[in-house]
């Protein structure tokens, strides 16, 4: 039996595209990345973050911005 430790991904839709964030840091915690990206991204400062999907062999986190959703 084999163990790999998959990548880390993150996944930000801006304008209808996704757009992939790299990891910044391996022993970041997934909301230190959020934050981290939060400066680039505003809108990530209140995103959902959902994941991990495991696909293509990497662990895709996703941020899904919650701007604009009532309740």
């Amino acid at each position: 039996m084999k163990t790999m430790i998959l990548p880390r991904i993150f996944l930000h839709k801006e304008n209808g595209q996704d757009i992939r964030l790299t990891d910044p840091n391996e022993q970041f915690s997934i909301a230190d990345v959020q934050q981290f990206y939060a400066g680039t991204y505003p809108v990530l400062t209140n995103a959902k973050i959902t994941g991990p999907e495991i696909k293509d062999d990497e662990a895709q986190y996703r941020f899904v911005s919650t701007f604009g959703d009532k309740g």
